[in-house]
């Protein structure tokens, strides 16, 4: 295929728009290099967007707490002066390395990209929520009688909601959401929470106090309701015994079913689900093709967003180099260059 024949041309292609993605289109800007992003999301900002945009992050350097959303919105903020194309609710099914050492890329929706480097920052591939196995959940979906992830605490004013699960996040969103909806019910089939101690004291002293209630052990089995409205959430012990909780909403934790989807199949060096790179240069098995963030392992790797950041400047600068081996480059700082003025 020639270039002629991609829809875009750009020197790098960032596989994933969220934290790290988005700050590896700020590296790559700095060193004068464009870049198009592409998601399976229908929005930038990856899992912090889709799982906690409202829940705060500790362990980003000078903010001693942001919300995830507020951090995805700074990070798309200072990518903007670099004007980077997003190709957003699509999935790159096609990644080929050609004769010239440039890639094509294709996606779900028929985007071609001609890039002449890859940065892979696709967090642990595409995910999705682990739906419980229950019939009907898809009836309740579209009204929001079932939800997976919290976009609005608002959403659930005034409203009897039951959260299921026994991890981090059915933990928090009960503590978040006891104080601003009618009820919230806890369904978990043990007593022991594998969330946070101090997140599992904070939810037993709020039980105690009346303010949650704690279904326990139960399992959901089954839901009530009529033209998509939810009405009931039926659960049940191990030996048959049934509750059928009255509950405008269900919130149903059990963590997310992760794939790497095509990824899988574009002959890298894969280690379950994770991509093998070298660290210093973030770069994977193939040359041009770098990997960053949650999807590269390296040893004694840190799966925390500040890794991300670091190994996106290592992975934009390697990119550099291999887009124009024979230049040579002096690294400067912010400090001296600046960024382009909008």
């Amino acid at each position: 295929m020639n270039m002629s024949d991609a829809s875009h041309s750009t020197d790098i292609a960032i596989i994933g728009a969220g934290p790290v993605g988005l700050f590896a289109v700020f590296e790559a800007g700095m060193l004068g290099l464009n870049t198009h992003v592409i998601d399976a999301l229908e929005m930038v900002g990856g899992q912090c967007s889709a799982l906690y945009p409202e829940k705060p992050i500790f362990d980003i350097p000078a903010h001693p707490q942001i919300a995830g959303q507020d951090l995805i919105d700074q990070l798309a903020k200072q990518a903007a002066p670099f004007e980077p194309t997003y190709h957003l609710g699509q999935q790159v099914i096609k990644l080929e390395k050609r004769d010239d050492g440039r890639f094509t890329l294709e996606t779900s929706v028929g985007t071609v990209i001609d890039a002449g480097a890859v940065v892979i920052a696709a967090g642990c591939g595409a995910f999705g929520p682990n739906k419980p196995p229950m019939e009907g959940l898809e009836d309740y979906e579209g009204s929001g009688g079932v939800q997976y992830y919290v976009k609005r605490r608002a959403d659930f004013a005034g409203k009897k909601v039951v959260i299921a699960g026994g991890g981090d996040s059915a933990v928090d969103w009960a503590l978040s959401l006891h104080d601003i909806a009618e009820k919230v019910m806890v369904v978990h089939r043990r007593p022991k929470f594998r969330a946070a101690p101090d997140s599992s004291a904070k939810l037993q002293a709020l039980a105690e106090a009346g303010k949650i209630e704690m279904v326990i052990p139960y399992q959901l089995k089954s839901l009530k309701g009529e033209n998509g409205t939810l009405s009931h959430v039926v659960v049940a012990t191990l030996k048959g015994e049934e509750l059928a909780l009255e509950a405008d909403h269900l919130l149903p934790f059990f963590g997310l079913a992760m794939e790497l989807g095509p990824i899988a199949d574009w002959g890298l060096n894969l280690d379950k689900n994770h991509i093998g790179v070298t660290q210093a240069t973030m770069a994977t098995s193939v040359p041009g093709i770098f990997a960053i963030g949650d999807i590269a392992n390296y040893d004694h790797k840190l799966k925390l967003i500040l890794s991300g950041f670091a190994e996106g400047a290592s992975a934009i600068h390697a990119a550099r180099s291999y887009l124009f081996p024979d230049k040579e480059f002096h690294f400067e700082y912010s400090t001296t260059t600046g960024v382009p003025n909008e």
